[in-house]
């Protein structure tokens, strides 16, 4: 049974298409979950959760992935298959 995906993402992220894409491009559904710039209390709630600032925020399950180049790194190293299993 693969783990669902969550994608956290904000406008105007070209990092954000770019993982959408790959996720898309090997065949993998995700919830995506659009944070505006201007959502502090969510932007802060999300920070609590992963430690970090930047987008896109990437999870597999509960398990933080990373940003965009982390699941790129993930994508040419494990395979996401693989990641997701």
């Amino acid at each position: 049974m693969s783990k669902a995906i969550t994608v956290y993402t904000t406008d105007y992220c070209p990092y954000c298409v770019r993982a959408k894409m790959l996720l898309e491009q090997n065949g993998f559904s995700f919830q995506e979950i659009k944070i505006s710039r201007d959502d502090d209390a969510a932007r802060e709630e999300l920070l609590k959760k992963s430690g970090m600032r930047t987008f896109p925020q990437i999870f597999f399950g509960d398990k933080l992935i990373g940003g965009c180049s982390d699941l790129e790194q993930l994508h040419s190293t494990t395979g996401l298959k693989n990641a997701l299993s």
